[in-house]
């Protein structure tokens, strides 16, 4: 179980979706990668994608966690793509099941593999609609939590969160599910929630109704990310997963071309960050970042 927690260097993979849109011309409808699952060229791609970043935690002799393509595997963005409940189910499954295999692929090169089934916002991370209550939130995201469970999921990491109370009921319902669980709050360009509320706010609150294994940081630059630790939210974060970009959530919803960034100035800033981390562990990529990316970030 420690292989799961903050203390242990851990490669973690990159904007799965975006690299696949931009670098594979890869159609994702509603920015879902988990269709993928359902061919054979799918898994392949998704495939030579996770081994990418295998090859880091290989040259830097770190563990690896291997997320699962379904961070928009659950039910309002499955039933918009066709998806019933029972095949979201197995589609959920079946990741964990992809990773568990990849975990057999890369045991004589990678000496620790961790496989989580990633979980996203009920909304939209970008411009969230509406903030979710803990109740709703758990009711909702417990069928695909269930799956990850069934499947022997190590851990649920719930990513772009955009409140408190979402991300709370995520917990409830992992607690449930007898998982291992983490939530990654993103932050605006002025380092506060979409929500509003600061990261120390929103951390507090999530802690006080019981709190998962750790937080994470994901889907803004680290230039943002610092300004979010301008309190004393950093001890419980154990994972960041920054965007190459500096732009506004608003900005790239609106991009029509990716925007790779500046790596030096993603790896320099990044950085900066591990100063105001003392417990920062797992590292990796998210919107517009990919192999490259996470590399740098990795000092290679």
């Amino acid at each position: 179980m420690s292989g799961q927690l903050p203390g242990r260097p851990m490669v973690t993979d990159g904007g799965l979706e975006t690299d696949l849109i931009f670098h594979h011309g890869q159609e994702l409808p509603y920015f879902a990668a988990f269709p993928l699952l359902d061919s054979e060229k799918g898994r392949s791609l998704l495939t030579e994608y996770y081994d990418g970043y295998a090859a880091i935690a290989e040259r830097t002799g770190t563990a690896l966690m291997l997320e699962s393509a379904t961070w928009r595997a659950s039910s309002d963005w499955g039933h918009l793509l066709g998806y019933s409940d029972d095949a979201l189910a197995r589609t959920n499954r079946a990741a964990i099941a992809m990773l568990d295999g990849l975990r057999d692929r890369y045991r004589a090169t990678v000496p620790e593999v961790v496989v989580g089934g990633a979980v996203g916002p009920r909304g939209d991370g970008y411009h969230p609609d509406r903030q979710l209550d803990a109740d709703e939130a758990a009711e909702y995201h417990a069928p695909q939590i269930e799956a990850f469970a069934q499947a022997g999921a190590d851990i649920v990491t719930a990513y772009t969160l955009t409140g408190a109370g979402e991300a709370i009921g995520i917990v409830r319902a992992a607690r449930a599910a007898g998982l291992p669980v983490a939530i990654s709050f993103t932050v605006e360009t002025d380092g506060r929630l979409p929500s509003g509320d600061s990261l120390q706010t929103a951390i507090t609150m999530v802690d006080e109704a019981g709190g998962p294994d750790y937080f994470l940081v994901n889907c803004a630059h680290p230039a943002h990310i610092k300004l979010a630790l301008a309190d004393q939210s950093a001890e419980r974060i154990g994972g960041v997963r920054c965007n190459a970009s500096t732009k506004s959530h608003a900005e790239l919803d609106e991009a029509t071309e990716l925007d790779e960034g500046d790596l030096e100035l993603l790896a320099s800033t990044h950085e900066q960050l591990k100063p105001l981390l003392p417990n920062l562990s797992i590292v990796g990529g998210c919107c517009g970042t990919d192999a490259r990316h996470v590399a740098a970030l990795w000092g290679l």
